[in-house]
This record gives structure tokens, C-alpha cells and sequence, in this order.
């Protein structure tokens, strides 16, 4: 935990912060921290700054730390890839969605595909936004407090056809992640890389000639990795990995 966040709601009027749960316990078994130490703290969705320690209570599961929070900077950076995945195993998505969360994807939009598992749409991950907690680690992790967007669409086609032509122009580009691609990132980016890009990628199995052919249609450039054929959760790292490279080419 490079950073510690909470929600704007836990924030007392008096700035001060009231922790009892694995962040406390972090603060006293990992840090090492005292009252009176600071460590840096942020917002879901708002500013970075500092916690001061004012007090450390009880011990072991049941302590409780209480800090006060002072806010610093109000200007999250927003993030320049958003990212389309066909669902994947609840297992592998909780480490999918940490680890975009790490990279500074700013949407992700799980989809479905013809090699997805349809009782994955009922995993209890995906109930109540319980895979929150998947995307706040990996914030922890990235010392950024703005929360990636999730949304859930369990129809391919009308994502595709009728959702991906509202959003569209949001995109300076838009790349579907294919072992047949007809180019690697570098050549259907560029170098030097700006705006916002929106990527996709298949989910275990990846994705059929159809959904390529309908990406295609909506203006989706297909690009490959090489002749390696990875885990999905390999490749999106992978992948944004080589976005990140270009923008600071």
C-alpha cells in the first residue's frame, strides 16, 4: 500500500479519519507507524495529501487508528486508455482489474463474446460492485485515487453496433488485440502518441473472426503482439504496457 485511500463519506467534519479494518492494520504491522507520524493518504476520486497519526487504540484485529486527513492536490491526472475486456474468470478478473487499475485505465467495459463463459455474469465479483475492492488496491498500489469506471454488458452485438458509435468520437484511436492483427502497436499508434485510446481485448479463448469482423466495421484497428498466443491477463498488461512506452516515446 503505497498510498492509503478512503472514501469522502469517512472524512469527519473535523478532517479527522476513523479506521478499524486491513488498513489500519497495515498502518501499524507494515508501516510501523505512531501517533504522530504522517503518512500520505488520499480520496477515492479526489485530492492526495497527508494523514497525520493522532492515535493508535486497542491492539491486534480489534485497533483502530485514527488520523487527520489535510488534502493537497485537487488534480487526479486523467487517463488517456480506456479499456473494452471480454469477461474472463472471476479469478483472473480481480487480477485484471487491480492491475489496470495500476496502469491509469479510466473506463472498463466487460463485455461478452462467444468464447465467455455466460454463468461468469453471475459471479458474486460482479454483484453490488463487489470487485471494487480489486480496483482500489491497485490505486493503493499506483498512489492515485481516481477510481476506474466499470460497466457490465452482456450482449455483444448491441455493444458493438449501438453503444460503440455513441463513445466513438471520444477516441483518437481504437485498437482490438488480435494474434492475426495486421500491425503492432507501434505502427498503428505511432510514436509520441496523444489523446485518449480505447483498447480491447478477448477474453480466454480470445475473440472469434466475427466479433474481429465486427470490430473492424466499427473502425477498430486490429493489432497484435506477435505470434505468441497469451493469457488474457498477460496480454493487457502487455499491452498497456506498450501504450504507456509510446505516450512518453
Amino acid at each position: 500500500m503505497n498510498l492509503l485511500l478512503f472514501e469522502a463519506n469517512e472524512i469527519r467534519p473535523d478532517s479527522t479519519v476513523y479506521l478499524q479494518d486491513r488498513r489500519s492494520e497495515h498502518i501499524i504491522k507494515i508501516l510501523g507507524s505512531r501517533p504522530g507520524d504522517t503518512i500520505r493518504a488520499g480520496v477515492i476520486n479526489g485530492p492526495i495529501g497527508s494523514g497525520e497519526i493522532l492515535a493508535i487504540r486497542g491492539k491486534g484485529k480489534n485497533a483502530e487508528v485514527v488520523l487527520r486527513f489535510s488534502p493537497q492536490d485537487n488534480n487526479p491526472e486523467c487517463q488517456a486508455v480506456d479499456l473494452i475486456l471480454g469477461l474472463v474468470r472471476p479469478i483472473m478478473l480481480k487480477r485484471v482489474l487491480a492491475q489496470v487499475a495500476s496502469l491509469g485505465v479510466g473506463r472498463i467495459f466487460l463485455i461478452n463474446g462467444n468464447r465467455v463463459e455466460k454463468s461468469f455474469f453471475n459471479a458474486s465479483l460482479l454483484k453490488n460492485e463487489q470487485y471494487r475492492s480489486c480496483l482500489v488496491q491497485g490505486l493503493e498500489q499506483a498512489k492515485d485515487t481516481r477510481l476506474p469506471e466499470v460497466t457490465i454488458h452482456k450482449r455483444f452485438r448491441p455493444f458493438i453496433e449501438d453503444y460503440i458509435p455513441t463513445v466513438a468520437g471520444d477516441y483518437h484511436r481504437m485498437l482490438v488485440a488480435h494474434p492475426e492483427g495486421i500491425m503492432d502497436l507501434k505502427q498503428a499508434a505511432g510514436r509520441n502518441i496523444t489523446g485518449r485510446t480505447l483498447l480491447a481485448v478477448g477474453p480466454e479463448g480470445g475473440w472469434v473472426d466475427f466479433e474481429i469482423k465486427k470490430f473492424v466495421e466499427h473502425s477498430f484497428v486490429p493489432v497484435s503482439l506477435g505470434t505468441r498466443i497469451l493469457r488474457t491477463d498477460t496480454a493487457v498488461v502487455a499491452l498497456l504496457g506498450q501504450l504507456l512506452l509510446l505516450q512518453g516515446d
